[in-house]
């Protein structure tokens, strides 16, 4: 594939908001999880944020009965097209997902079914997937293609897959990647519960991503969006290039459960590092929910790929928790500050058995329900 440049990327959760804060935050180590009403470890948004999307609403009354996923969207709309300086919009392709979709408009409007037996006018509208891209492509006046979709908790890194291929058969010169998710719902959260996957743990660090011998599961619900801008001509300044891609499906045991090799993951490690030296690479993000199985999942596959020679290992769950589809961008936006900033970020449940004097190549992983994995490799 030909290189892809990331230009610009922008981003809405409890890490911070603005590139600055969100590296402060991961050096800080500082967990970022709450208690809500029914005692559940989650991740929200902070109250300034919460203020900005309000505004959202205010300003504009017909996006008053917007899902919170497409007002979180909107919000990074903008700020990423100034970071970009795309003057000429016409040749700006837009390709946005989410696992769950709306899910505060889609529980609210059916328990208004449930009530009064009849269905609000806007329900099948505002709860449809497609929302999230043309929403921001209405406000951003894009042309398109806009394009949404949903493929689990791999959906971010799917919109970058999906949006390279545009790029390099030269359809399009730009694209808007990303994600957004709201999952902190009660019924969502009890889904997770009764997968028996949801943190019941009283400590410091609730959510025990990369800790490969817990003995529960620890994987912890949050909220967040993000977007990020890739084109292929070479600008004068970016955040980094993609230079390697790869995904992985594998039959399986269940509708949750990878293989204990994963390999998914295996497979879409392997494409991703078609024709690349391993030894180069030099850190891996894991995906790492703080599952039991998912975790040494992951790991096992790493081993698999890697064997003896083992890149430093991390991943921002333990932090920032899961959040769902969007997930792999949170994690790539990571490997980017690492990459930009030349500094590790750990993760305090795993030690790397080496360091590196400089950060070139992160390889960042992805996987969800389904089977279904994403890797992705990028450099500076």
């Amino acid at each position: 594939m030909k290189p892809i440049y990331i230009i610009a990327s922008e981003s809405l959760s409890a890490l911070g908001d603005h590139t600055a804060d969100i590296w402060q935050t991961y050096q800080s180590k500082k967990v970022l999880f709450s208690k809500n009403e029914a005692n559940d470890w989650v991740c929200c948004l902070n109250a300034n944020q919460e203020k900005a999307l309000e505004k959202l609403i205010t300003t504009d009354l017909k996006k008053k009965k917007l899902d919170k996923t497409v007002l979180m969207a909107l919000s990074l709309g903008q700020k990423l097209m100034a970071k970009a300086h795309w003057q000429n919009k016409k040749n700006v392709g837009i390709n946005l997902g989410s696992s769950r979709g709306a899910t505060h408009v889609f529980e609210q409007d059916f328990q208004y079914f449930l009530e009064t037996g009849t269905s609000k006018i806007q329900t099948s509208p505002t709860t449809t997937l497609g929302n999230i891209s043309s929403w921001l492509a209405q406000d951003l006046s894009l042309n398109g293609p806009e394009i949404s979709h949903s493929i689990t908790c791999s959906t971010g890194l799917h919109a970058l897959l999906n949006s390279i291929a545009w790029l390099n058969s030269g359809m399009r010169k730009r694209f808007i990647i990303g994600a957004s998710e709201a999952p902190l719902t009660t019924f969502t959260i009890e889904q997770m519960k009764a997968l028996k996957v949801y943190s019941k743990l009283n400590t410091e660090k609730p959510c025990e991503s990369m800790l490969f011998d817990k003995k529960s599961n620890s994987m912890i619900l949050a909220e967040g969006a993000i977007l990020m801008a890739l084109q292929t001509n070479k600008p004068q300044k970016y955040l980094a290039k993609v230079v390697g891609i790869g995904y992985g499906i594998e039959p399986l045991d269940s509708a949750t459960a990878l293989s204990k090799q994963g390999l998914c993951l295996q497979k879409s490690m392997g494409m991703a590092l078609k024709g690349i030296d391993k030894k180069s690479i030099d850190a891996i993000v894991m995906h790492a929910p703080g599952t039991i199985q998912g975790d040494q999942s992951e790991f096992e596959a790493i081993k698999a790929i890697f064997e003896t020679d083992m890149p430093l290992l991390t991943s921002n769950k333990w932090q920032l928790g899961h959040t769902f589809g969007a997930s792999g961008l949170f994690s790539l936006e990571l490997a980017l500050l690492m990459l930009q900033n030349q500094q590790f970020i750990d993760n305090p449940f795993y030690t790397n058995k080496k360091t590196v004097k400089a950060l070139k190549r992160i390889l960042v992983n992805s996987v969800g329900f389904g089977g279904n994995a994403v890797s992705v490799l990028v450099e500076v």
